[in-house]
């Protein structure tokens, strides 16, 4: 049928795009000279001081969920949450070297299917002296708090990119949910009005979203909130916008169940993290895999 079909170029498709992000990634590690190279390695002076008191909290005896609730601004009974994640001068100098490279010449790969602008950081190769730390040391004590459910605790792998709107590009995002555990989703700036991002309901089909809770952007300030729950962006209204969007998985979790067609996966090798899936629920360090699942 033209359904099976479909589906059949869609997983085919995916398969290629490890491959061709495996090159662009060379390419880039070879060829690029960064604007501002110590942003490719976190250092705790990236990070807000109320960001770094909120994990102290966190990995102190005896933390618990009320506690750390009174660090956050909170949404409604959504379980969304902001707060302040890096400094103002860190966003800035991680904005105009995204600029840089979005005016080189080197390749460039979509975040995903809904995203045209924006960058996909282990191209950039900062998966591994950024990213990885950022979720292990000073997000993961967080979630474990917020979301044990959802393998808060666990969470051991993902998948970071930038994202850009602006008026001649990507104004909006429509209804979707993330192929995640936990996002984080962090405003750099620059100057932008309006765009807000908008919340329904956790595991809402995203047809429509007939309810929602508008949360407006703050540069510098992140959102957390379950990968699960419906949610999008309203058009800006004038200037860009850039965010950070970090999709945390939990393989505990999502060997059992994937979160996009929510059946047992049907796995591939894949490069890097893939989409967070292991083998082996028991054997945590084998290599990721990738769901053939052609949704998300």
């Amino acid at each position: 049928s033209v359904v099976y079909l479909q589906i059949e170029a869609e997983v085919q498709r995916r398969k290629e795009l490890i491959h061709q992000s495996v090159e662009r990634r060379a390419i880039i590690s070879k060829c690029y000279k960064p604007k501002h190279p110590e942003v490719y390695t976190l250092q705790e002076s990236f990070l807000a001081p109320e960001f770094l008191e909120i994990v102290r909290f966190c990995s102190s005896p005896g933390a618990d969920l009320q506690g750390l609730l009174s660090y956050l601004e909170c949404f409604s009974d959504k379980r969304i949450y902001r707060l302040p994640v890096f400094t103002p001068e860190f966003c800035q100098a991680f904005v105009e070297e995204l600029e840089n490279f979005e005016q080189s010449d080197m390749p460039k790969g979509r975040p995903n299917t809904m995203n045209n602008y924006g960058v996909l950081l282990n191209e950039l190769g900062m998966d591994e002296p950024f990213v990885t730390p950022l979720r292990e040391r000073f997000l993961r004590p967080i979630t474990a708090l917020l979301y044990p459910e959802l393998g808060g605790a666990r969470l051991d792998s993902h998948k970071a990119f930038v994202v850009r709107y602006s008026l001649h590009e990507d104004l909006d995002l429509s209804s979707h949910y993330d192929n995640a555990e936990v996002t984080l989703n962090v405003c750099l700036g620059k100057e932008f009005t309006e765009g807000s991002l908008y919340f329904g309901d956790f595991n809402q089909e995203a047809a429509a979203v007939p309810q929602y809770t508008p949360v407006e952007q703050a540069a510098a300030r992140g959102l957390l909130h379950r990968g699960g729950h419906i949610h999008g962006a309203l058009p800006i209204a004038s200037g860009q916008r850039c965010n950070l969007v970090v999709w945390m998985r939990a393989s505990a979790v999502r060997n059992r169940r994937c979160p996009m067609c929510r059946r047992k996966p049907e796995l591939v090798e894949a490069e890097g993290f893939g989409d967070g899936f292991t083998e082996e629920e028991e054997e945590q360090e084998q290599e990721q895999s990738e769901s053939l699942c052609a949704l998300g």
